[in-house]
C-alpha cells in the first residue's frame, strides 16, 4: 500500500510541476528558438543532477525515525499549501490556473525582446528556461528524495518522477502547445491531500506513533482528508455563491 501510494504521489506531484516548466520553454522554443531553450533546460537539469547527488545520500544517512518526523512536518507543509490553494481554486475564491494563459503571457514577453540573432546563444531564452526548469525541478528533486528517503525506497520515487517525465514530455512532443488539457488543478487537489497525508502518517511515525493496520492506515488518512476536502469546498462554494449575491444586491 505504501508503495504505491508512493509511487503515484511522486508522479502526480511530479507531473504538475513539469507540464508547468515545459509551458515556458515551449514558449521560448516557439518565440526565441529552439538552441537557448534546449541548453537553459539541460544546463538546469545537470544543476538539479547535482544537488540530488549532493543531498541525497546525506538524508540517507539520518536515522529513519527523525528522519520521518523532519520530512513528515516539511510534507505538511508543503502539502497543505497546495492543498489549500486547490481548495480556493475549486470553491471560487481563487482564480484556476491556466497553462494557455500562461503561455501566451510568456510568448508575448518573449516577442517583445527583440530577435535573436542567427546562429547567436539568445540570453534571455536561456535564463528563462534555466530558470523555469530548475525552479520547478527542485521541488520535484525535494520530494523524490524526501518520498523516498523516508520510504526507503528512493528508486521508486525516481520511477515516479521518471514516468511523468515521459508522459509529459511525449504529450509536449505530441502536440507542441501547453498541456491545456490536464486538469492541471484536479492534479494539484489531489498531490495535495496525499501529500498531507504522507506528511501527517511519517510525521506520527517518526514522533514514535504506532499506526493502527500499519502502512494501510495510509488508506484511511487519505480518505479522511478526502472527506474534508469535500466538506470544506461545499462550505466555501456556498460562502463564495452568499458573498457574490451580497455584491450584486449592493452594487
Amino acid at each position: 500500500m505504501n508503495g504505491i501510494f508512493l509511487f503515484l504521489s511522486s508522479f502526480l506531484a511530479s507531473s504538475v510541476e513539469m507540464v508547468e516548466a515545459l509551458t515556458i520553454v515551449l514558449a521560448v522554443g516557439l518565440t526565441r528558438g529552439w538552441r537557448s531553450a534546449l541548453i537553459g533546460t539541460a544546463a538546469a537539469l545537470a544543476v538539479l543532477a547535482i544537488i540530488v547527488a549532493l543531498f541525497g545520500p546525506v538524508l540517507g544517512r539520518i536515522p529513519l525515525q527523525p528522519l520521518r518526523l523532519i520530512v513528515g512536518g516539511l510534507l505538511l507543509v508543503f502539502g497543505v499549501q497546495w492543498w489549500r490553494k486547490a481548495m480556493l481554486r475549486a470553491s471560487g475564491f481563487k482564480a484556476l490556473h491556466d497553462e494557455d494563459v500562461t503561455f501566451a503571457e510568456e510568448t508575448t514577453a518573449a516577442r517583445a525582446q527583440g530577435a535573436v540573432a542567427p546562429g547567436a546563444l539568445d540570453s534571455y531564452g536561456f535564463a528563462l528556461t534555466f530558470k523555469s526548469v530548475l525552479l520547478e525541478g527542485l521541488e520535484v528533486a525535494f520530494i523524490v528524495v524526501t518520498f523516498g528517503a523516508s520510504a526507503q525506497r528512493l528508486g521508486l520515487a525516481a520511477w515516479g518522477a521518471g514516468a511523468a517525465l515521459l508522459v509529459v514530455l511525449g504529450l509536449g512532443l505530441l502536440i507542441h502547445r501547453p498541456l491545456s488539457q490536464v486538469p492541471e488543478n484536479t492534479l494539484k487537489f489531489t498531490v495535495g491531500v496525499m501529500l498531507t497525508t504522507f506528511g501527517t502518517f511519517w510525521a506520527a511515525e517518526g514522533a514514535g506513533a504506532v499506526w493502527p493496520g500499519g502502512d494501510t492506515a495510509i488508506l484511511g488518512l487519505l480518505v479522511v482528508y478526502a472527506a474534508a476536502s469535500y466538506g470544506y469546498v461545499s462550505w466555501l462554494r456556498r460562502l463564495h455563491t452568499a458573498r457574490a449575491a451580497r455584491t450584486e444586491v449592493t452594487a
